[in-house]
């Protein structure tokens, strides 16, 4: 069975007659009556009654017509899809962002939205790195930028840039700018992310992320909860520059290079593999990238491209 075979049958039925139905498809009456009657063969039963005046359907024409004008329009559709490509972005997509991604290209991301597709309804939704891989992983969102996430099988990782991490707190307490030892860090009253998800989102290496939590002296889930505990200097962190960028501007925090060694996280562009990727989808991956790209560039975000 074939669409073209569908069109015969659709044109018999319709017409209930073999002559106009040959006429509607534009081919010979002959070629008409072999092709439904080869359906008839493949379905071991009579579509049709043969009756003097014409062709009458069985129940089984009945059920097969209803069916052969889905599979028709589904692939139209299909067809019209392919053919015209991503050229109509629309529909609805939710993206997920780890903090620093929405502090990077959330407003660009959404400016562009706004502007070059007015028929794509946008959702965003920001949360610490380990929530947005969970959001991502319920399906709550299609596509996620999180730090550091977890080797799924179900999961497509594409890995967009990585940061340099630094030690970050009042000058009282981590003393002036310049490079600062992982060891004399470990000695210092740490704030960190609880431990989990959100604690991968720290540090690409587990094993010094691990000795940083045996000396925190508190865990946290909230950006805003750590920049105060931070600025009132009741402890130090582990963070980007990115991060904490309006505190440093503000001489509130410094940022010193932790070396010996040196220590980073990377974030991924993130996708559930049994999802598949839709134009949109497609569109969007592209402008995170290129929104990305773009800050990095110009130095807005202090990070290493890997895309």
């Amino acid at each position: 069975m074939d669409s073209r075979q569908l069109r015969y049958f659709i044109a018999v039925y319709e017409q209930r007659n073999l002559s106009r139905a040959a006429d509607q498809a534009n081919v010979a009456q002959s070629a008409l009556s072999h092709h439904i009657a080869n359906l008839e063969a493949e379905f071991a039963t009579p579509l049709f009654e043969r009756k003097p005046r014409g062709m009458e359907p069985t129940a089984a024409g009945e059920r097969l017509y209803e069916h052969a004008r889905i599979i028709l329009r589904a692939l139209a559709a299909a067809e019209r899809e392919i053919k015209e490509g991503g050229s109509a972005i629309a529909g609805e997509i939710s993206i997920g962002m780890a903090n620093s991604g929405m502090k990077a290209i959330g407003v660009p991301l959404m400016r562009t939205v706004l502007t070059k597709y007015p028929n794509l309804k946008l959702a965003l939704t920001e949360s610490l790195s380990g929530a947005t891989l969970l959001h991502l992983m319920s399906s709550e969102v299609d596509l996620a930028l999180v730090y550091n996430p977890p080797s799924e099988k179900d999961l497509i990782a594409e890995p967009v840039l990585e940061e340099q991490m630094f030690c970050v707190g009042t000058e009282k307490l981590i003393g002036k700018k310049g490079p600062i030892t992982f060891e004399q860090v470990a000695q210092l009253p740490l704030i960190l992310l609880r431990h989990g998800l959100s604690a991968r989102a720290l540090l690409d290496d587990p094993v010094p992320l691990k000795r940083l939590e045996a000396n925190a002296i508190l865990h946290l889930n909230s950006t805003s909860g750590m920049i105060g505990a931070l600025t009132a200097g009741l402890g130090c962190t582990i963070a980007t520059t990115h991060f904490v960028r309006e505190p440093l501007q503000a001489g509130a925090l410094v940022a010193r290079e932790v070396i010996e060694p040196k220590l980073s996280r990377t974030l991924y562009l993130c996708r559930l593999r049994n999802r598949p990727m839709t134009y949109v989808m497609e569109e969007m991956c592209r402008l995170i990238r290129s929104l990305i790209a773009e800050q990095v560039g110009r130095g807005a975000w202090e990070a290493t491209l890997l895309i």
